[in-house]
C-alpha cells in the first residue's frame, strides 16, 4: 500500500469509524453497546495511526522534502520581504486596508509554509523544527493581532504589532537558514 494508499484509507476509517460509534452510541438511551461502541471507535483510532503514518512517510519521501524544503525557504524569504514592507509602508497605507494587504501579501506563502513544515523535522529533527517554529509562531500571532487591529481601525496596534511581526518572521528566516546549513 502506497503512502498516499494509507493516508486515504486512515481518513475513511477514522470518518467511518467515529460516525459509527457517535451511531451506536446514540441508538438505545437507556445502554450503550459497549462492544459495538469500542469497536467502532478502535476503527477510528486505527485509522488515525495509519493517516499519520502516511502523512509521514509522504513527508520522508526524497521528491517530496526537495521541493518543500525549495518552499519553505521561499515562504519565509517571501514573509520577512513583505512584513518587513508592510510596515515601511504603514504610514501611506489607510489603517483599514492593512487586512486587505495582509491577506494579498502573505496568506499564500504561510499556506505554504505550513504545508511544508514538517520537512524541518524530518530533514533536521524535532529540535530544529521546535526552534523554527518557535518563531513562525510568534510572527504568525502578530500578523493575526495587526489584521484584526485594522479591521477594528487601531493604528498604535497595528504599527506596534507589524515591528513585532517584522522582528520574528526575520528571526525565524535566519533560524531556518541556520538549522538548514548545519551551523
Amino acid at each position: 500500500m502506497g503512502t498516499i494508499g494509507a493516508k486515504r484509507i486512515g481518513m475513511i476509517l477514522v470518518t467511518v469509524g467515529f460516525l459509527a460509534a457517535a451511531w451506536v452510541g446514540v441508538q438505545d438511551a437507556e445502554a450503550i453497546a459497549w462492544g459495538r461502541f469500542v469497536i467502532a471507535s478502535g476503527l477510528g483510532v486505527l485509522g488515525v495511526v495509519l493517516a499519520r503514518q502516511g502523512a509521514r512517510a509522504e513527508a520522508e519521501h526524497a521528491d517530496t522534502v526537495a521541493t518543500n524544503i525549495e518552499t519553505i525557504e521561499r515562504s519565509l524569504a517571501n514573509l520577512a520581504d513583505q512584513v518587513a514592507r508592510l510596515n515601511r509602508e504603514q504610514e501611506t497605507t489607510w489603517v483599514y486596508d492593512v487586512h486587505g494587504r495582509i491577506d494579498e501579501l502573505l496568506l499564500d506563502d504561510i499556506r505554504a509554509f505550513v504545508e511544508a513544515r514538517e520537512t524541518i523535522a524530518v530533514r533536521w529533527g524535532l529540535q530544529a523544527y521546535a526552534d523554527v517554529m518557535s518563531h513562525f509562531a510568534a510572527g504568525e500571532r502578530y500578523v493575526n493581532r495587526v489584521w484584526s487591529a485594522s479591521a477594528d481601525g487601531y493604528v498604535d496596534e497595528v504599527a506596534e504589532y507589524l515591528q513585532r511581526a517584522e522582528e520574528q518572521f526575520a528571526a525565524t528566516l535566519a533560524e531556518y537558514r541556520r538549522v538548514s546549513s548545519g551551523g
